[in-house]
């Protein structure tokens, strides 16, 4: 049974070779010198790291369970990645949320027979052409086939996965997922270990709704809880807890200077977040952004 399995394997990547092949070119990105690599969290249970979204794997004799597919082009590196930890099967994936790094490759995974899972709204949204008019909607494989808006359970690998719907937070399609026996949570974007915050407004995130899924994790969560993020390092709790913090911080902050009388600019040249650039991992300009956020949401709310 192995050698067969391992013969699957191979005419997968083959497979892969072909499907993943129009969509190198997407964004312009060079994905050839990415390097995939796999962290073993528990003992069936590993993160997987290319480009993008961190990507989970649940592994077993039931089959392999993914989070999250990061880029098309990247879908043979992974593969081959997983294919170093087991020989089972890929039999579900389950979307985190909407956007490209996380989604890119869900065409090239149903493809090879991976039941594709997600919220409703993100794949109503994922369905629809790009909001700025250039390209088209992605190939009916990339849609997820199973969805759900209530939380929903999967028994495999001696593993309860929790999927757990977060609304209306970094998009209207996030889920939450938890994996019990392991004692892992993975968020998605809607909670960031670098950067600032990132509200989707155009895809249905809210403030609201980021604070809320932040407590659900919290809440969650226990002592040993290892919460992996959509992206950057692994946290506990408490980290998250310190996220929340600060954006209720920011969040009064810039409600103050509204209250002001300030306008959108005179906002972001206050720079009300400066003191948390040098406590927040790799900021770049996602301060600004989220400040521009903030704003856009507490003016919308008066």
């Amino acid at each position: 049974m192995r050698t067969t399995l391992r013969g699957a394997w191979i005419g997968m990547v083959a497979v892969l070779s072909v499907i993943g092949a129009p969509a190198i070119g997407l964004a312009q990105q060079d994905f050839s010198k990415v390097e995939v690599k796999t962290t073993k969290i528990s003992d069936n249970f590993y993160t997987v790291e290319g480009q993008g979204g961190t990507i989970g794997a649940l592994i077993g004799p039931d089959g392999i369970f993914l989070v999250d597919s990061q880029f098309a082009p990247l879908t043979e590196k992974i593969t081959a990645a997983i294919r170093q930890l087991s020989d089972r099967p890929i039999r579900f994936l389950v979307n985190t949320h909407l956007h490209g790094d996380h989604t890119g490759g869900n065409a090239n995974f149903a493809k090879l027979g991976v039941t594709l899972l997600a919220r409703e709204e993100l794949r109503a949204r994922l369905a629809r052409p790009p909001a700025s008019g250039r390209g088209s909607a992605p190939p009916t494989e990339a849609l997820p086939m199973v969805t759900y808006r209530g939380p929903l359970t999967l028994r495999m690998n001696n593993e309860e996965v929790r999927l757990i719907p977060v609304p209306l937070a970094h998009t209207d399609g996030d889920t939450m997922v938890r994996f019990t026996n392991a004692d892992v949570i993975m968020t998605g974007d809607f909670y960031r270990a670098v950067g600032y915050p990132n509200i989707d407004r155009t895809s249905g995130g809210t403030l609201k709704g980021m604070i809320e899924g932040l407590q659900m994790v919290v809440d969650a969560a226990g002592p040993a809880t290892k919460i992996i993020p959509g992206h950057g390092p692994i946290v506990d709790k408490t980290g998250v807890a310190a996220h929340r913090a600060m954006i209720l911080a920011l969040r009064d902050r810039v409600a103050a200077l509204i209250k002001q009388g300030k306008t959108r600019e005179e906002v972001l040249a206050a720079k009300p977040a400066a003191d948390y650039d040098a406590k927040v991992p790799q900021p770049g300009t996602t301060g600004e952004r989220f400040i521009g956020q903030l704003y856009d949401e507490l003016q919308g709310a008066k």
